[in-house]
């Protein structure tokens, strides 16, 4: 479990162009529209051109570009003087993808067909996806660290989508000569900011029009539940995850987790800390700053009573949470958090929400979280 979370959520690595680079300055071609694409997301912009679409990821580690792409549908022909970047035919019809993430997005999007081939394949969970991989018709291409070559040529992938991680290559797979697509959304600290990047993905899939709505449903939720808590009398005191193997891995103050709970009326006690990542603390750090918070959300496995979390480290006892009985804990073996929360930040504030305000979402039922009792 440990492995699944730390290859869906840690800092990933630097890019190595592929060599479907094209020169160009785009002389000639005009916007589709003058509207901004991308509104909240910091390491993507998108312009649709009239014929194809360009899309720059910044580089989130040494400024810049990461990558920038040349989205161009594969039943035209191939505008001259296109600006700089690697060009992707669309719809991607055969994708070789890294992580359970994406592939539940494209679930999501009418667009799992486009599934040809994965890595890791213990770490995906989506029914369809597992019959496929079981009968071959999509296609194991092994571990993400060191990929079958073989098998990924076999299947003869139009795009590979993976996660960059910093200061890294991607080996053999690099120079393929087959776009490499970095879905650095994870890197994205604002909740909606991340949710923004369905907009590059649908226009990889041909599926602008529907990532677009979903889009759309999703801001216009999470702009819901914020309203709904502006009502609220209290600010109830948060503290998030556990020690493990003496480590407390806390939300920085700037994090996308600090930021949903700030959202869902709560009152994050490392909310003046200016890390967008995590702080590795010992629980007598954590317990100086958090002992009398009301709250208590984890994300672990195999926690499902007040006596395993005190099994798990006998000090945990001594949180004012854990003597009230307001402990929540998500069990990431069990739902779907790291699959779907990233594209629905919405799900998350919601069920946040709804617990450090009860009073506020009488109907809402917790997915992810459940209370020990």
């Amino acid at each position: 479990m440990m492995r699944r979370f730390l290859l869906l959520t840690l800092l990933p690595a630097l890019f190595v162009l592929s060599s479907c680079f094209r020169s160009g300055h785009g002389d000639g071609h005009e916007l589709e529209s003058q509207d901004t694409v991308i509104t909240v997301a910091r390491l993507l912009s998108m312009q649709r051109m009239t014929g194809y679409t360009v899309v720059t990821v910044a580089d989130p580690w040494k400024g810049g570009v990461l990558h920038r792409y040349v989205l161009v549908p594969r039943d035209a022909t191939l505008p001259e003087g296109l600006p700089q970047g690697t060009v992707v035919r669309t719809p991607v019809q055969r994708a070789l993808v890294y992580s359970s993430v994406h592939t539940s997005l494209m679930a999501e999007l009418g667009a799992l067909d486009a599934v040809h081939g994965v890595v890791d394949k213990q770490y995906f969970i989506d029914s369809t996806l597992l019959a496929g991989i079981n009968s071959g018709a999509i296609a194991d291409c092994g571990n993400s660290m060191n990929p079958t070559v073989e098998k990924v040529i076999n299947m003869q992938p139009d795009a590979i989508l993976l996660s960059p991680y910093q200061d890294a290559s991607y080996g053999q797979i690099a120079s393929l000569d087959i776009p490499i697509i970095e879905c650095a959304d994870y890197l994205e600290y604002d909740p909606l900011g991340r949710a923004e990047w369905v907009k590059f993905y649908g226009e990889l899939l041909g599926r602008r029009e529907q990532a677009d709505s979903l889009y759309n449903v999703i801001v216009n939720a999470y702009h819901a539940v914020k309203e709904t808590v502006a009502s609220a009398q209290s600010r109830p005191t948060v503290v998030t995850e556990m020690v493990i193997s003496g480590v407390w891995n806390v939300p920085g103050g700037q994090s996308y987790m600090a930021r949903i709970i700030n959202d869902a009326g709560g009152n994050y006690l490392w909310a003046d800390d200016k890390n967008t990542g995590s702080l590795a603390l010992d629980f007598n750090q954590v317990l100086a700053v958090a002992q009398d918070a009301d709250y208590w959300f984890i994300k672990w496995t195999n926690i499902n009573t007040l006596k395993d979390l005190q099994g798990a480290y006998d000090l945990n006892k001594e949180m004012a949470a854990f003597k009230n009985k307001r402990v929540y804990v998500c069990d990431t073996d069990k739902t779907r958090f790291f699959d779907r929360i990233p594209f629905h930040p919405d799900v998350l504030l919601r069920e946040f929400a709804s617990i450090l305000h009860p009073e506020l979402f009488p109907s809402v039922k917790p997915q992810m979280y459940r209370h020990l009792d």
